[in-house]
């Protein structure tokens, strides 16, 4: 029992004895691995904010920009000469703001154009009166003749009938409307009106030739609208186309009112011409 004692403390004592710790070297490798460590990231860090840095980064050398610079960079100016006046502008011809409006003012627009245009038509196109004032007299010059073709008319009222107010101081050719009036004798235009008195589109004539010491005139009234062929101032040839039976002015008929005046004074028509017509 001794001896295995005794061996079994030999056999303790022959191991070998275990090292003892270091406190030394574990206190220096601890801050040497913190220090890589923190290197580490900050070497990532920089590595990650040198390049976004580099990019926004304003020269060390430029000033900040104030607000009025900014301004400044983005301002316009216009130049404008001091010889330029303001003009007025124009605007379109339509102001409507539905498609009904529309429609209706480019109908309106139209409709004013063709009555344009029809009224130069109109005016372009030769009237009766212009077409027959170029017809050839149906009388020579010095004689003097009846106001209208025989057989065209039939002798109405005559002068001194009676009449609301005053007597009748002509002589009525009643005939239709736009039978052709012709001048008694050679003379000059002294009236031509669309409205005179109330005889209506009224033409006169004064005659120089057939006078001598007493003035004479002829008128002829209640002629056809527009059928005046003759203007104040114009010279006619007897027989020569004057205008067309009307129904114009205080008449209840178409008939041609025709007068004859010695010195501005009234005269029976038949009579004069009974004695004048050659």
């Amino acid at each position: 029992m001794a001896a295995e004692i005794e061996q079994t403390e030999t056999s303790v004592d022959t191991r070998t004895p275990k090292r003892a710790k270091n406190p030394v070297s574990r206190s220096v490798v601890r801050p040497i691995r913190t220090f890589a460590v923190l290197a580490a990231v900050g070497a990532l860090v920089t590595a990650i904010a040198l390049p976004a840095l580099a990019t926004g980064a304003a020269p060390a050398t430029a000033s900040p920009a104030t607000a009025q610079q900014i301004a400044a960079g983005h301002a316009q100016s216009i130049v404008v000469a001091s010889e330029a006046t303001a003009v007025a502008g124009t605007r379109g011809s339509f102001t409507a703001t539905t498609p009904q409006e529309i429609e209706q003012k480019k109908a309106e627009a139209a409709a004013v154009a063709a009555a344009k245009a029809a009224a130069e038509a109109a005016a372009a196109k030769p009237t009766v009166a212009s077409v027959r004032s170029s017809m050839a007299p149906i009388a020579n010059p010095g004689q003097v003749i009846y106001p209208m073709a025989a057989g065209s008319y039939t002798l109405s009222d005559g002068f001194g009938a009676a009449r609301s107010g005053r007597s009748h101081m002509g002589q009525d050719f009643a005939a239709p409307i736009g039978t052709p009036i012709y001048a008694a004798a050679d003379g000059c235009v002294t009236i031509s009106e669309s409205s005179y008195g109330g005889y209506g589109e009224t033409i006169e004539l004064a005659h120089p030739a057939l006078s001598g010491s007493a003035a004479i005139s002829t008128l002829y009234g209640h002629m056809n609208y527009g059928s005046r062929a003759v203007g104040v101032g114009q010279c006619v040839t007897a027989g020569q186309y004057l205008g067309e039976v009307g129904n114009t002015g205080w008449v209840s008929g178409s008939c041609l009112h025709f007068e004859v005046l010695v010195n501005n004074t009234e005269i029976d028509p038949l009579a004069w011409l009974e004695v004048n017509v050659r």
